[in-house]
């Protein structure tokens, strides 16, 4: 745990994405969801697709954050379009759940976290 968050700490991606899943998990470290959210964070933020599908699976269960379907469609997303499969799935059933507007949202600021290299995205 020591060594990874150390390599968190200093912006490594996969310790980031790591820490993120001890955390969720209680891996080595009481579970804290919001610490797991806060790690998936930077991770996503650096383009990794694990970590952005995960923080999508954070919001729409509302673990470590308040559950929101609109930013959960926001991360699938951007995961989906590296190639996350799973993230893909879970996109299309959050979909499901939006309204047309908010699916519309919900597709504008995912344009914009992809366009921004990952730092947009709320």
């Amino acid at each position: 745990f020591e060594e990874t968050k150390l390599l968190a700490e200093q912006g490594d991606v996969i310790a980031q994405y790591n820490l993120g899943h001890m955390y969720r998990n209680g891996n080595g470290v009481p579970e804290n969801d919001a610490e797991a959210v806060k790690w998936y964070r930077l991770a996503a933020e650096q383009g990794n697709a694990s970590a952005q599908s995960n923080l999508g699976s954070m919001y729409t269960n509302g673990e470590g954050v308040p559950q929101n379907n609109i930013r959960a469609y926001v991360w699938f997303s951007v995961a989906a379009a590296q190639g996350n499969e799973i993230a893909r799935g879970n996109r299309d059933i959050v979909s499901e759940r939006l309204t047309p507007t908010g699916l519309e949202q919900a597709q504008q600021i995912a344009t914009k976290c992809f366009e921004s290299d990952y730092q947009d995205c709320e």
